[in-house]
């Protein structure tokens, strides 16, 4: 029992290697509001809660006599769990992407507010978007899905076979695109909003040069946006959730 010690430690480390780098960039535990003491101590409590499961993939290759090897799968192991976290990573960057687009539709870039995932002051409805979904995230239960699908990714991205450079960065484009693409849908409702809303105050100046028409209508054409995005936030946040919850189910 003693002789196996230093190989089910290398073998936990191993795993915690895909799961702490994993972790490190998903949604909601990558947030710079979580200390970085408790963010590790859920990484390692999260590797060896599902080591027991993963021990039978990994050990083979950590009882290998080449430091050099058991060196490669490591690196190989952060690089794979770095990939998973950027693909979940992805879609959250398209959300705070569409929350500045819906704050700069309204008139609202400039009422910066709390960040939530990143240390930079944000847009307060980019703040509050961002807020709401991952708090979303953890109400669904998708944390728990994330375990099962990093579980999975054993079975897709074997630790044997090493990293994939070439096909991990054509599903990162392939990712990007779907996020991006959904960014786009989100926020097309307040596009179409500032563009007509926009050609209509530029032609009332037009109309009447002599009446500063832009500073008179900012009140209004806030209260426009304020609205349309009462009616639109439930739909927004089903549509980016569906999205993403197919991701995880996906594995």
């Amino acid at each position: 029992m003693i002789t196996d010690l230093p190989d089910v430690v290398l073998g936990i480390f191993v795993i915690f290697c895909r799961i702490g780098s994993c972790l490190l960039l998903l949604p909601g535990v990558s947030s710079s509001r979580i200390p970085t003491q408790i963010r590790l101590f859920l990484a390692l409590a999260i590797s060896l809660a599902l080591s027991p499961t993963l021990m039978p993939i990994v050990e083979p290759l950590v009882r290998a006599d080449n430091d050099n090897i058991r060196l490669q799968l490591m690196v190989t192991e952060l690089l794979n769990g770095l990939f998973i976290g950027l693909l979940g990573r992805s879609f959250m960057i398209a959300l705070e992407f569409a929350g500045h687009v819906v704050a700069n539709s309204i008139g609202m870039g400039q009422a910066l507010g709390v960040p939530i995932e990143d240390r930079e002051a944000a847009p307060a409805i980019s703040s509050l978007i961002t807020m709401t979904a991952t708090t979303l995230i953890f109400v669904l239960n998708l944390h728990a899905e994330i375990a099962r699908a990093l579980v999975a990714s054993y079975n897709a991205m074997p630790p044997a076979a090493g990293f994939a450079a070439r096909g991990d960065l054509r599903n990162i484009v392939d990712n990007l695109d779907q996020a991006f693409h959904l960014c786009l849908r989100l926020s097309s409702p307040f596009i179409l909003y500032a563009v007509i809303v926009n050609f209509a105050i530029g032609l009332a100046n037009k109309l009447t040069p002599t009446i500063p028409i832009y500073f008179i209508s900012l009140p209004f054409v806030l209260a426009g946006g304020i609205v349309l995005f009462g009616y639109s936030i439930g739909d927004f946040l089903i549509m980016f959730m569906n999205n993403f919850q197919q991701w995880v189910f996906r594995g």
